[in-house]
């Protein structure tokens, strides 16, 4: 008897490591927090309105987010009846930091970006040629953009997106 435990010892010390490992490895992995910018990858669809000068108007609108991890590539379009709203971004990621640029393209408006990111949001500010803000409040089936400005004939977009 005493030699059977003796021989089993060995076995059931690597069966008790082996379970310990399988044990720590998926918890590791769970600690170990995704980019909010990954949340977001893919394509989207929804609807919203546009502040112009000229008035206001519903939108409908595609978004298509590319990258990962560290950097973000951002493209929103969005149409009226009367008017369209395209925005591009590049981002880049450094701990909860945001900086990159962003562009509305048939305004002609650019800058640079700067600002915060956490899980479920990304708020920039943009200077150059424009001024303003973007908030884009986020989970994995759902996201609401939100952009004010000034120096510009679009003031205001409000957007609406589910994952398609």
């Amino acid at each position: 008897m005493t030699r059977l435990i003796r021989n089993a010892a060995p076995i059931l010390l690597a069966t008790a490591v082996l379970v310990g490992l399988l044990i720590v490895a998926p918890s590791q992995a769970v600690l170990a927090n995704p980019s909010p910018f990954d949340t977001l990858l893919g394509t989207w669809r929804g609807s919203g309105t546009v502040q112009l000068n000229s008035g206001r108007e519903r939108l409908t609108c595609n978004a298509y987010y590319t990258g990962g991890g560290s950097s973000l590539g951002m493209a929103i379009r969005c149409k009226s009846e009367t008017s369209k709203v395209e925005i591009r971004s590049k981002l880049s990621l450094s701990g909860n930091k945001i900086t990159g640029n962003w562009e509305e393209r048939t305004y002609n408006a650019e800058g640079s970006a700067t600002g915060t990111a956490t899980p479920s949001r990304i708020s920039i500010t943009v200077s150059g040629s424009i001024t303003g803000s973007m908030v884009v409040d986020f989970n994995r089936s759902s996201q609401k953009v939100s952009i004010s400005t000034s120096g510009s004939p679009l003031q205001r977009v409000s957007i609406n997106l589910t994952r398609s």
